[in-house]
């Protein structure tokens, strides 16, 4: 039977990498992402979720923020959709968690790292095969000029999984295969495939929210928004393209286009309407 609680919700994200309950999860996750070089050991999560620290505001800020025993600066958040401006705003936060370091007098070497982490349950970068994507200040040629900034990004939909269900050996695709699979995996299956206990740890965390009435309807509550959010944005896509192909109509047609505010201004109807005229027109022409 199906798990039914995926980790790429947000409050389930922050369940498992975000509670002082669990730490052998969240150093696992981060050793895993950030190469275990040098190894965290211990990690302080600073805003933690616990108790009935959740409520059902929709401005509920369920990033994971932590610091671990080398005193970086981690944000962990997880994305189900693509945004505008999504590489711009993980940019600003953690050049923001860098700057709020530093208070009037001290020396930039107290800087730590900021680091970054997105879990992406979209594709940003179609141009790369790479799954997990490590974003620091280098040269051209590849030399680094710190390690103060730092964003990775994981790219869950580019994950293809081995088609004999074997045990997965990478701790990096261990965690993009959980994200993926957990909700309409099994258990058992998980176990199998994720035999590292810090999994058996992990799915304990989502068979808890399913069994828990309270944390269940919340689970619900922010998968509702997640849904309604892409639901929004893949209409604003659709709206976007239909507003481009009536402009190339209107050229094709030799009629004056339209200006971009006036057609975000028509309905979907009108739009749809106004593709088939000029598609008429220019058949007649033709």
């Amino acid at each position: 039977m199906a798990i039914g609680i995926d980790p790429t919700v947000d409050f389930a994200c922050k369940r498992l990498l975000g509670s002082p309950d669990h730490p052998a999860i969240t150093l696992h996750f981060l050793n895993a992402v950030l190469g275990g070089e040098p190894p965290i050991t211990t990690v302080q999560i600073l805003n933690p979720i616990i108790g009935k620290s959740f409520d059902d505001d929709k401005a509920s800020i369920l990033d994971v923020l932590a610091t671990d025993d080398h005193g970086r600066f981690i944000d962990i958040e997880i994305q189900t959709t693509l945004p505008a401006g999504l590489s711009e705003r993980l940019t600003y936060y953690a050049a923001s968690q860098l700057v709020e370091q530093l208070g009037e007098g001290d020396s930039y070497r107290e800087l730590r790292p900021s680091i970054g982490i997105c879990i992406l349950d979209a594709i940003r970068f179609r141009e790369s095969s790479a799954l997990h994507l490590d974003f620091q200040l280098r040269s051209p040629s590849g030399e680094l000029l710190t390690d103060c900034l730092q964003i990775h990004l994981l790219e869950l939909p580019k994950y293809d999984p081995d088609a004999d269900n074997g045990v997965i050996a990478a701790p990096i695709l261990q965690w993009i295969h959980f994200f993926r699979f957990a909700a309409t995996s099994s258990a058992e299956d998980l176990r199998q495939q994720l035999p590292d206990p810090v999994f058996f740890e992990a799915v304990g965390v989502l068979e808890m929210i399913a069994r828990n009435p309270e944390e269940k309807r919340f689970y619900e509550s922010r998968l509702k928004m997640q849904r309604d959010e892409k639901a929004r944005l893949e209409a604003a896509e659709e709206r976007g393209e239909a507003i481009g192909r009536v402009r190339v109509l209107q050229s094709l047609a030799g009629v004056a286009e339209s200006t971009i505010e006036d057609l975000r201004m028509r309905s979907s109807e009108e739009l749809a309407a106004m593709e088939v005229a000029l598609k008429h027109q220019l058949r007649e022409r033709s």
